[in-house]
């Protein structure tokens, strides 16, 4: 798998769905983007599914919001 793959997630902030690029480098990688809405950080953790397609788990810094994986 060497392609970058698209996904649509919502921010845990705000609730906007924003696009987002997943590189197969950053598998089990946890990194931290701003939302293009709202731009309050967002936390990725992409890993790779049973089915060998990238997914990714957002979730907020606040605990008051919560996670989601796509």
């Amino acid at each position: 798998m060497n392609q970058l793959t698209e996904k649509t997630i919502a921010c845990p902030y705000c609730g906007e769905h924003i696009d987002v690029l997943l590189d197969p480098a950053d598998v089990d990688q946890q990194y931290i983007e701003d939302c293009q809405v709202c731009c309050k950080p967002i936390n990725f953790l992409v890993f790779e599914s049973a089915d060998e397609t990238l997914s990714v788990t957002v979730s907020s810094d606040d605990a008051g919001y919560g996670f989601a994986s796509y």
